[in-house]
């Protein structure tokens, strides 16, 4: 480590011993590996996945630096997924019990949607009742898909979901594919609209869900103004659910999650941008979505999204 008017500068010399040549931390990915050294400029906080080495901040875990201010932190390549507070997650329910649903989310510990975190039909407002109880698996059964939120963290990291929006509930008539939760950015906007007439929720947690978009002409929607936008919401899902999807529609969602797929294997950011990018490549290359996974197509199928 040299100084030069002042500034710092990381020097290369030392680069097969794993210390990373960059400016001061800059903003971007680094990959670092056990035991690599991060810097060893003083005044930077230890994170999760670093540790203290004297005066060197080291890697504990292989995986992305990250910094905010002077806190410096590893995020793990391959870890369980934690949850944040308003994260869109897709998840699969393990078992009914008293009052809540335990839910698989692809976490260190399953999560929690209590009965008084959910919808009633036609989007009642009321106390929940001994009756709402009994009729629990009317929601929400074992192996269910269901889209919800990151309400609240409890003491010892389990996660209590919330969906309560209209957008949020049971999943149907799609495709589900799981990717390692590092590879789905935190956006804007997680239920997407593709280009392609697909419909994806790219759940925080891994979790990738696909379906045929609906049109505003489908699913009964001008019944709208005469019984209120919740049971309105419901007859859309109710009949999103009961369609039968045409030939060209599923073809549509396979090249989808093979897109999905593709990019996984490759270890590259899932985003709609991406997911398009190798869409549009696959048309292209007049691929049909079973030979999209192909080792020999890999790298040039995911060559503009990489």
């Amino acid at each position: 480590l040299t100084r030069a008017g002042g500034a710092m500068n990381f020097s290369t010399r030392h680069s097969g011993a794993g210390e990373l040549a960059r400016e001061a931390l800059s903003t971007a990915h680094v990959v670092v590996t056990p035991g690599e050294v991060i810097t060893t400029e003083p005044g930077f906080l230890r994170g999760h996945g670093v540790h203290m080495r004297g005066e060197e901040l080291v890697a504990s875990v292989a995986g992305i630096v990250e910094r905010v201010n002077k806190l410096v932190s590893v995020r793990p390549l391959n870890a369980r997924y934690t949850g944040e507070v308003g994260d869109v997650i897709v998840g699969r329910v393990r078992e009914v019990g008293t009052r809540r649903w335990t839910v698989d989310i692809n976490a260190r510990q399953d999560a929690v949607l209590m009965l008084s975190s959910v919808n009633l039909s036609g989007g009642v407002q009321r106390r929940r009742t001994t009756e709402d109880q009994m009729n629990m698996r009317a929601y929400y059964e074992e192996h269910d898909l269901i889209s919800a939120d990151v309400h609240s963290m409890f003491a010892d990291g389990a996660v209590s979901l919330h969906a309560r929006s209209l957008k949020f509930g049971k999943l149907e008539n799609g495709a589900f594919i799981a990717v390692p939760h590092a590879l789905i950015k935190r956006l804007k906007q997680h239920f997407v609209a593709l280009p392609c007439g697909v419909d994806v929720i790219l759940g925080c947690n891994g979790f990738v869900w696909i379906s045929e978009a609906l049109s505003r002409a489908e699913g009964r929607y001008d019944d709208e103004a005469k019984t209120g936008l919740a049971d309105a919401v419901e007859a859309r899902k109710e009949y999103a659910a009961a369609r039968v999807v045409s030939a060209e529609g599923r073809l549509r969602m396979a090249r989808v999650r093979n897109a999905v797929a593709a990019l996984a294997a490759v270890y590259t950011v899932v985003s709609p941008q991406t997911i398009m990018d190798v869409y549009g490549a696959s048309v292209e290359m007049r691929l049909e979505p079973k030979d999209m996974l192909n080792p020999d197509y890999l790298l040039d199928l995911t060559a503009t999204a990489r």
